[in-house]
């Protein structure tokens, strides 16, 4: 049988009233009873557009070089005609190695067309 879990401490980490955008210092500020830095930050001269940061960057939009609602097409075409490529392969060109490339390079595009559909 486990042994019983411990039981940790728990509770509120931030002191009550604070906001994520409140950066006035740490534990000592927090326990004294002055209200000024939560007051402060309620006006509106600190509430204005949100500033870039440096955490995080956005991709840049690409340009799309073939239209979405051609991908799935693209991608069942050429997994048909890769199969379809490998089995004349061995019924018509007697086992060739070049059909058979050729189908599996197919089959290779159809799933990387399988990968960029959204």
């Amino acid at each position: 049988m486990a042994p019983p879990k411990r039981k940790t401490g728990g509770g509120r980490v931030t002191p009550k009233g604070t906001r994520p955008g409140d950066r006035a210092g740490g534990a000592g500020s927090a326990a004294s009873s002055d209200d000024s830095t939560v007051t402060s930050s309620k006006g509106s001269s600190s509430r204005g557009p949100v500033a870039a940061s440096s955490r995080y960057t956005p991709k840049e939009q690409r340009r799309q070089l073939i239209p979405p609602n051609l991908v799935p097409v693209l991608m069942v075409a050429l997994l048909i005609i890769g199969g379809l490529v490998i089995m004349a392969g061995y019924l018509a060109f007697d086992a060739s190695r070049w059909a058979t490339g050729i189908g599996l390079i197919c089959i290779l595009g159809g799933l990387w067309f399988a990968t960029k559909w959204e």
